[in-house]
Protein backbone atom coordinates (compact mmCIF):
# COMPACT_ATOMS: atom_id res chain seq x y z
CA UNK A 1 0.00 0.00 0.00
CA UNK A 2 1.58 3.49 -0.77
CA UNK A 3 0.80 6.17 1.81
CA UNK A 4 1.17 9.49 2.03
CA UNK A 5 1.45 11.29 5.71
CA UNK A 6 1.08 15.37 5.79
CA UNK A 7 1.48 16.60 9.49
CA UNK A 8 5.09 15.50 11.51
CA UNK A 9 4.98 17.63 14.69
CA UNK A 10 5.20 15.93 17.80
CA UNK A 11 2.87 13.10 17.27
CA UNK A 12 3.33 12.71 13.54
CA UNK A 13 6.84 12.10 13.37
CA UNK A 14 7.06 9.11 15.26
CA UNK A 15 3.92 7.57 13.31
CA UNK A 16 5.39 8.45 10.00
CA UNK A 17 8.91 6.53 10.80
CA UNK A 18 7.07 3.88 12.12
CA UNK A 19 4.94 3.32 9.26
CA UNK A 20 8.16 3.31 7.48
CA UNK A 21 9.88 0.96 9.66
CA UNK A 22 7.02 -1.71 8.64
CA UNK A 23 7.43 -1.53 5.41
CA UNK A 24 4.98 0.47 3.85
CA UNK A 25 6.04 3.08 0.88
CA UNK A 26 5.62 6.38 2.13
CA UNK A 27 5.18 10.04 0.99
CA UNK A 28 5.63 13.20 3.14
CA UNK A 29 5.12 16.65 3.75
CA UNK A 30 5.52 19.13 6.18
CA UNK A 31 5.34 22.81 6.06
CA UNK A 32 8.90 22.75 7.63
CA UNK A 33 10.51 20.32 5.45
CA UNK A 34 13.38 19.66 7.58
CA UNK A 35 10.93 18.09 9.43
CA UNK A 36 10.06 15.54 6.53
CA UNK A 37 13.44 15.46 5.23
CA UNK A 38 14.11 13.69 9.33
CA UNK A 39 12.16 10.98 8.13
CA UNK A 40 13.93 8.31 7.25
CA UNK A 41 13.61 6.48 3.75
CA UNK A 42 10.75 8.41 2.72
CA UNK A 43 9.95 10.43 -0.05
CA UNK A 44 9.52 14.59 0.53
CA UNK A 45 7.05 16.07 -1.17
CA UNK A 46 6.38 19.65 -2.22
CA UNK A 47 2.84 20.22 -1.04
CA UNK A 48 0.15 18.16 0.21
CA UNK A 49 -1.23 17.14 -3.29
CA UNK A 50 1.93 16.42 -4.16
CA UNK A 51 2.29 13.57 -1.49
CA UNK A 52 -1.43 12.36 -2.13
CA UNK A 53 -1.22 11.88 -5.47
CA UNK A 54 -0.16 8.22 -6.17
CA UNK A 55 -1.31 7.58 -2.45
CA UNK A 56 -3.91 4.58 -1.78
CA UNK A 57 -4.42 6.38 1.41
CA UNK A 58 -2.99 9.85 2.81
CA UNK A 59 -2.75 10.44 6.44
CA UNK A 60 -3.24 14.21 8.16
CA UNK A 61 -2.04 14.58 11.69
CA UNK A 62 -2.63 18.64 12.21
CA UNK A 63 -3.27 20.67 14.80
CA UNK A 64 -6.74 21.98 14.58
CA UNK A 65 -9.88 22.58 12.18
CA UNK A 66 -8.15 25.49 10.63
CA UNK A 67 -4.83 23.47 10.24
CA UNK A 68 -6.84 20.71 8.25
CA UNK A 69 -9.29 23.16 6.35
CA UNK A 70 -6.08 24.31 4.80
CA UNK A 71 -4.71 21.22 3.97
CA UNK A 72 -7.46 19.52 2.56
CA UNK A 73 -9.31 22.49 0.56
CA UNK A 74 -6.32 24.74 0.06
CA UNK A 75 -4.30 25.77 -2.80
CA UNK A 76 -2.43 22.08 -4.27
CA UNK A 77 -4.56 20.75 -0.93
CA UNK A 78 -5.55 17.49 -0.74
CA UNK A 79 -8.51 17.34 -2.07
CA UNK A 80 -7.37 18.33 -5.38
CA UNK A 81 -5.57 15.73 -6.10
CA UNK A 82 -6.39 12.63 -4.64
CA UNK A 83 -7.24 10.37 -6.73
CA UNK A 84 -11.01 8.21 -7.22
CA UNK A 85 -11.35 5.42 -4.75
CA UNK A 86 -8.33 6.69 -2.24
CA UNK A 87 -8.82 7.04 1.13
CA UNK A 88 -7.79 10.17 3.22
CA UNK A 89 -7.69 9.23 6.59
CA UNK A 90 -8.08 12.09 9.75
CA UNK A 91 -5.83 11.49 12.61
CA UNK A 92 -6.53 15.12 13.78
CA UNK A 93 -8.47 16.16 17.06
CA UNK A 94 -11.09 17.29 15.19
CA UNK A 95 -14.64 19.08 15.63
CA UNK A 96 -17.16 16.40 14.99
CA UNK A 97 -19.05 19.32 12.24
CA UNK A 98 -15.68 19.36 10.07
CA UNK A 99 -15.66 15.50 10.12
CA UNK A 100 -18.85 15.93 8.61
CA UNK A 101 -17.98 18.29 6.09
CA UNK A 102 -14.64 16.40 5.31
CA UNK A 103 -17.05 12.86 4.60
CA UNK A 104 -19.06 14.64 2.35
CA UNK A 105 -16.82 16.65 0.63
CA UNK A 106 -14.78 13.45 -0.14
CA UNK A 107 -17.83 11.53 -1.40
CA UNK A 108 -18.48 14.29 -3.66
CA UNK A 109 -14.95 13.82 -5.37
CA UNK A 110 -15.57 9.64 -5.36
CA UNK A 111 -12.90 10.32 -2.64
CA UNK A 112 -13.08 8.36 0.85
CA UNK A 113 -12.64 9.31 4.32
CA UNK A 114 -12.35 7.62 7.92
CA UNK A 115 -11.78 9.61 11.24
CA UNK A 116 -8.75 7.86 13.30
CA UNK A 117 -7.79 9.86 16.16
CA UNK A 118 -5.31 8.42 18.50
CA UNK A 119 -4.55 8.32 22.11
CA UNK A 120 -1.06 8.52 23.39
CA UNK A 121 1.58 11.22 24.05
CA UNK A 122 4.44 11.60 21.66
CA UNK A 123 6.76 9.10 23.58
CA UNK A 124 3.65 6.49 22.47
CA UNK A 125 3.37 7.32 19.07
CA UNK A 126 7.44 6.88 18.94
CA UNK A 127 7.17 3.40 20.29
CA UNK A 128 3.84 2.38 18.19
CA UNK A 129 2.04 2.21 21.71
CA UNK A 130 -0.76 4.25 20.46
CA UNK A 131 -4.66 3.36 20.61
CA UNK A 132 -6.09 3.96 17.28
CA UNK A 133 -10.06 4.92 17.25
CA UNK A 134 -11.19 4.68 13.76
CA UNK A 135 -14.85 5.51 12.91
CA UNK A 136 -16.42 4.57 9.45
CA UNK A 137 -17.13 2.48 6.61
CA UNK A 138 -16.32 -1.35 7.44
CA UNK A 139 -14.53 -2.19 4.67
CA UNK A 140 -12.32 0.92 5.32
CA UNK A 141 -11.74 -0.39 8.76
CA UNK A 142 -10.42 -2.92 6.96
CA UNK A 143 -8.08 -1.77 4.41
CA UNK A 144 -6.78 0.43 7.27
CA UNK A 145 -5.90 -2.22 9.87
CA UNK A 146 -2.85 -3.34 9.16
CA UNK A 147 -1.45 0.67 9.39
CA UNK A 148 -3.17 1.13 12.69
CA UNK A 149 -1.64 -2.19 13.77
CA UNK A 150 1.89 -1.13 12.62
CA UNK A 151 1.38 2.57 14.96
CA UNK A 152 -0.91 1.14 17.94
CA UNK A 153 -0.88 -1.14 20.31
CA UNK A 154 -4.73 -1.26 20.04
CA UNK A 155 -7.57 -0.41 17.51
CA UNK A 156 -11.47 0.94 18.38
CA UNK A 157 -13.82 1.18 15.66
CA UNK A 158 -16.11 3.80 17.27
CA UNK A 159 -18.68 3.60 14.66
CA UNK A 160 -20.12 3.62 11.46
CA UNK A 161 -19.84 7.16 10.96
CA UNK A 162 -16.20 9.24 10.80
CA UNK A 163 -17.51 11.86 12.96
CA UNK A 164 -18.36 9.16 15.75
CA UNK A 165 -14.39 8.62 16.53
CA UNK A 166 -14.09 12.52 16.64
CA UNK A 167 -16.81 12.53 19.17
CA UNK A 168 -15.10 9.67 21.17
CA UNK A 169 -11.17 11.72 21.03
CA UNK A 170 -13.00 15.18 22.37
CA UNK A 171 -14.88 12.92 24.87
CA UNK A 172 -11.82 11.40 26.05
CA UNK A 173 -9.35 14.10 26.18
CA UNK A 174 -12.16 15.78 28.30
CA UNK A 175 -11.80 12.79 30.60
CA UNK A 176 -8.27 13.14 30.44
CA UNK A 177 -8.66 17.20 31.22
CA UNK A 178 -10.89 16.27 34.66
CA UNK A 179 -8.06 14.34 35.74
CA UNK A 180 -5.35 17.03 35.30
CA UNK A 181 -7.77 19.89 37.49
CA UNK A 182 -8.40 17.22 39.95
CA UNK A 183 -4.75 16.45 40.64
CA UNK A 184 -3.78 19.77 40.31
CA UNK A 185 -6.56 20.43 43.08
CA UNK A 186 -5.47 17.41 45.66
CA UNK A 187 -2.20 18.62 45.46
CA UNK A 188 -2.76 22.44 46.19
CA UNK A 189 -4.94 20.67 49.01
CA UNK A 190 -2.27 18.33 50.44
CA UNK A 191 0.78 20.92 50.06
CA UNK A 192 -1.45 23.29 52.32
CA UNK A 193 -1.36 20.59 54.78
CA UNK A 194 1.90 19.52 54.55
CA UNK A 195 1.89 16.00 53.01
CA UNK A 196 4.64 15.09 49.96
CA UNK A 197 2.21 15.34 47.02
CA UNK A 198 4.42 12.19 45.62
CA UNK A 199 3.36 10.13 48.78
CA UNK A 200 -0.18 10.71 47.35
CA UNK A 201 0.23 9.74 43.74
CA UNK A 202 1.63 6.44 45.14
CA UNK A 203 -1.35 5.87 46.95
CA UNK A 204 -3.48 6.69 44.12
CA UNK A 205 -1.24 4.95 41.53
CA UNK A 206 -2.03 1.68 43.98
CA UNK A 207 -6.11 2.51 43.48
CA UNK A 208 -5.62 3.74 39.45
CA UNK A 209 -3.51 1.44 37.20
CA UNK A 210 -2.91 3.72 34.73
CA UNK A 211 -0.28 4.81 32.81
CA UNK A 212 -2.24 8.29 32.46
CA UNK A 213 -2.17 8.57 35.92
CA UNK A 214 1.11 7.83 36.66
CA UNK A 215 2.81 9.97 34.14
CA UNK A 216 0.42 12.96 34.46
CA UNK A 217 0.70 12.78 37.89
CA UNK A 218 4.24 12.21 38.04
CA UNK A 219 4.13 15.54 35.60
CA UNK A 220 1.75 17.69 38.15
CA UNK A 221 3.85 16.33 41.54
CA UNK A 222 7.20 17.34 40.21
CA UNK A 223 5.75 20.70 38.92
CA UNK A 224 7.30 19.60 35.48
CA UNK A 225 5.10 21.19 32.61
CA UNK A 226 8.27 22.13 29.85
CA UNK A 227 8.60 20.75 27.12
CA UNK A 228 5.22 20.04 26.56
CA UNK A 229 4.47 16.65 25.34
CA UNK A 230 0.89 18.47 24.26
CA UNK A 231 0.82 22.31 24.04
CA UNK A 232 -2.14 23.88 26.85
CA UNK A 233 -3.36 25.90 24.31
CA UNK A 234 -4.19 22.92 22.43
CA UNK A 235 -5.81 21.13 25.11
CA UNK A 236 -8.11 24.83 25.77
CA UNK A 237 -9.17 23.61 21.92
CA UNK A 238 -10.14 20.41 22.80
CA UNK A 239 -11.89 21.71 25.74
CA UNK A 240 -13.96 23.67 23.58
CA UNK A 241 -14.54 20.74 21.20
CA UNK A 242 -15.95 19.06 23.74
CA UNK A 243 -18.58 21.69 24.76
CA UNK A 244 -19.44 22.14 21.01
CA UNK A 245 -20.99 18.51 21.20
CA UNK A 246 -21.89 18.49 24.28
CA UNK A 247 -24.46 21.35 22.96
CA UNK A 248 -25.15 19.54 19.73
CA UNK A 249 -26.44 16.48 21.48
CA UNK A 250 -28.04 18.44 24.21
CA UNK A 251 -25.86 17.06 27.05
CA UNK A 252 -24.68 19.15 29.27
CA UNK A 253 -21.04 19.30 30.50
CA UNK A 254 -20.57 21.85 33.70
CA UNK A 255 -17.30 19.74 34.54
CA UNK A 256 -16.04 20.84 30.92
CA UNK A 257 -17.36 24.75 31.06
CA UNK A 258 -14.97 24.54 34.75
CA UNK A 259 -12.20 23.69 32.58
CA UNK A 260 -12.42 25.51 29.50
CA UNK A 261 -12.18 28.76 32.83
CA UNK A 262 -9.54 26.80 34.41
CA UNK A 263 -7.52 26.75 30.71
CA UNK A 264 -8.38 30.83 30.30
CA UNK A 265 -6.27 31.44 33.99
CA UNK A 266 -4.03 29.64 32.63
CA UNK A 267 -3.38 30.79 29.14
CA UNK A 268 -3.96 34.18 30.69
CA UNK A 269 -0.79 33.63 33.01
CA UNK A 270 1.33 32.89 30.13
CA UNK A 271 1.41 28.99 29.71
CA UNK A 272 -0.29 28.52 26.32
CA UNK A 273 3.17 26.48 24.97
CA UNK A 274 3.32 24.71 28.29
CA UNK A 275 2.29 21.00 28.52
CA UNK A 276 -1.43 20.85 29.22
CA UNK A 277 -0.66 19.07 33.00
CA UNK A 278 0.09 23.02 33.60
CA UNK A 279 -3.58 23.29 34.18
CA UNK A 280 -2.93 22.43 37.84
CA UNK A 281 -0.77 25.72 38.09
CA UNK A 282 -4.17 27.15 38.12
CA UNK A 283 -5.47 25.80 41.08
CA UNK A 284 -1.93 25.91 42.45
CA UNK A 285 -2.33 29.73 42.29
CA UNK A 286 -5.90 29.51 43.76
CA UNK A 287 -4.90 28.38 46.82
CA UNK A 288 -1.94 31.02 47.23
CA UNK A 289 1.07 28.77 46.18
Amino acid sequence: MKLAFIGLGNMGSGIAQNLVRAGFELTVYNRTRAKAEAVANARVADSPAGACGEADAVMTMLADDAAVEGVVFGENGIASALRSGSLHVSMSTISTALARRLTSAHASRGQRFLSAPVFGRPEAAAAAKLVVVPAGEADLIDRMKPVFSAIGRATFVAGSEPWQANAVKVCGNFMIASMLETFGEAFAALRKSGVEPRTFLEIMNTLFSSPVYQGYGAAIANQRFQPAGFALKLGLKDVRLVLALAEESASPMPVASLLRDQFLSAMAHGQADWDWSSVAASAARQAGL
